[in-house]
């Protein structure tokens, strides 16, 4: 996926090697972000997704998963997210964990 500011793509590519290079956008040469292999892009169009992916990604959530499970809860709305940076001030946990809590105490 290219930066989150500059567009909403997602292309699959083999999982980077030890010696592979940095990998690129095709369409804007931009850096690409790995994700994961349990990722699911959202609709081009949806972009309250994409805002919500974004702030993922900047706090560098990634969606991999193990032999034995999914990568756990990730949020989907923007309200979720706002929950969960509310928590994270008021608790001082680390805003990357506090999104990835399935429930907030």
């Amino acid at each position: 996926m290219p930066g989150a500011t500059t567009g909403r793509a997602s292309y699959k590519q083999p999982y980077p090697g030890h010696h592979d290079h940095d990998r690129v956008c095709p369409r804007c040469a931009g850096p690409l972000i790995h994700v994961g292999s349990a990722f699911a892009a959202p609709r081009r169009r949806d972009t309250a997704a994409w805002r919500t992916l974004s702030v993922l990604l900047n706090a560098g959530v990634r969606f991999h998963k193990s032999c034995c499970c999914d990568p756990g809860y990730r949020p989907r709305t923007l309200s979720e997210v706002r929950e969960r940076m509310a928590y994270a001030r008021a608790t001082g946990e680390p805003f990357a964990r506090a999104l990835v809590r399935h429930e907030l105490p």
